[in-house]
């Protein structure tokens, strides 16, 4: 990015840089956020609160509409949290497209999900990046920070917005990658509270980005975008594959009849050198079920393996069939009953505890794979009433939780904990359904009073 003026009237890109710096220092930015979900909501809520003014975009118009009037469609988000963002005069949540140009910075909170054959599927991203590219103006920054893998700004993002407009990055507007860490539900972390990884392909680029996020949070600069795009996916495979091993250490442990929970618990007492995790039904969430499988494609395409993480990825989607051969084996020598034509109830749809989102969450295969061995299966989740329609799970879709009765809860056959929301009287729980089977050590964790009728698993 040179510092040479770039013919015309236009400044170079260090002065678009200074200016940009200038402005975000005295909050006279819009800064735009396109894509309101669990991402998105969250950073726009930081940087109101920081003063600046957000351009919310959205081609939901439900969730145009829920912003405007105050309320909010994420359950840990309260509809007063929404409220006071519209209250500052400084929130504009908008479907329309064409206001796009009127924001300063633009950050791309988007889908990347895998497609049917476990590849990145870029579509969301290269569809917005069109939509931008039909309102960019000079002296704009686009910022991605949807999970990816290393190269996409640099080789799907850059090309869209510079065919379309004749605009050149880093001379006319800017790009930069700052990958999300939202952990929903998580009230210790939240947008202003994490630190922001920026990457940027020139100084006057990154400069600019960092003007961005350094009021919202701590920053932490690194050489270029796809040093960036790398740090989020060594994040998430760094989860992944921990989750594996603990999950094998269990079933390890558990032919030696010994408790993988109380074996965590005293190993993380150790104040160095060992960070605790938990096993569970499966993973969930986008981060960790998904990301890392960006890499590995991407590594195909270099001639490198990842075995470790593949390997990684076999183990923890093998988890939902494991806790079903569990309930089936708990069925049979407990109280001699097959799981066809057992009435089983499904603790916890949601992915991780206290928040109502779904998505991939192991719930799902596990209700599944109990319905094709003929069993009668209901859910219940005091944060997902009813479970929407994402496109991926039909058989799921439109199934709505049970009330919480004891009588009702008395006629299951077996329970089995997938989700340990902190909303659910799982002492009552147990004592009402003859088998339970604990993925998440909710029971484990009260009292040992229950254990003749508790299988962990």
């Amino acid at each position: 990015m040179s510092g040479t003026r770039q013919g015309g009237d236009h400044p170079t890109p260090d002065e678009m840089a200074e200016a940009f710096e200038a402005r975000a220092h005295s909050r006279d930015l819009t800064i735009g956020v396109i894509g309101m979900g669990y991402v998105g909501l969250p950073l726009a809520e930081g940087f109101i609160g920081k003063g600046f003014k957000v351009l919310a975009f959205d081609p939901d118009e439900t969730k145009i509409t829920a912003l405007q009037d105050g309320r909010s469609y994420i359950k840990h988000i309260s509809d007063a949290r929404v409220a006071a963002m519209g209250a500052t005069g400084r929130l504009e949540a908008t479907a329309d497209e064409a206001c796009l140009a009127r924001a300063d910075a633009l950050l791309m909170c988007v889908p990347t999900p895998l497609n049917v054959h476990r590849e990145p599927d870029l579509s969301f991203v290269a569809d917005c990046a069109a939509m931008i590219a039909r309102h960019l103006r000079r002296g704009q920054l686009v910022v991605l920070e949807s999970t990816t893998y290393p190269g996409t700004s640099e080789e799907l993002i850059r090309p869209i917005l510079e065919a379309a407009t004749g605009l050149k990055s880093g001379i006319d507007f800017a790009i930069a990658y700052s990958p999300e860490r939202e952990d929903p539900g998580n009230i210790d972390f939240g947008a202003t509270t994490i630190p922001k990884v920026v990457g940027a392909d020139t100084d006057a680029e990154r400069r600019m980005a960092i003007a961005v996020y350094a009021p919202l949070t701590k920053v932490v600069p690194v050489s270029d975008l796809k040093t960036a795009e790398a740090v989020k996916l060594t994040e998430n495979i760094f989860r992944l594959v921990n989750i594996a091993l603990v999950n094998e250490l269990k079933v390890v442990f558990e032919s030696m009849d010994i408790d993988i929970w109380e074996v965590i618990d005293a190993a993380k007492t150790k104040p160095f050198g060992y960070m605790p995790f938990y096993p569970g039904p499966g993973l969930g969430g986008h981060c960790i079920a998904i990301d890392p499988f960006y890499l590995t494609w991407k590594a195909r395409a270099h001639g490198e393996a990842t075995r470790f993480i593949e390997l990684a990825g076999d183990v923890v989607a093998a988890l939902p069939r494991r806790v079903v051969e569990a309930v089936a084996e708990s069925l049979s020598s407990r109280q001699g009953k097959a799981v066809n034509g057992a009435r089983i109830l499904v603790a916890g749809l949601a992915y991780k505890k206290n928040v109502d989102d779904m998505r991939e969450s192991p719930s799902l295969h596990v209700i599944r794979l109990l319905r094709e061995r003929g069993a009668q299966v209901d859910y219940y989740d005091p944060h997902i009433p009813v479970a929407p329609d994402n496109g991926e799970h039909p058989e799921v879709a439109g199934m709505v939780s049970i009330g919480w009765d004891e009588a009702v809860l008395a006629t299951y056959d077996c329970a089995v904990i997938c989700t340990d929301h902190d909303l659910v009287d799982y002492a009552t729980l147990t004592r009402l359904v003859p088998l339970v089977v604990d993925t998440r050590n909710a029971v484990g964790r009260l009292a040992p009073d229950f254990a003749d009728q508790v299988r962990k698993a």
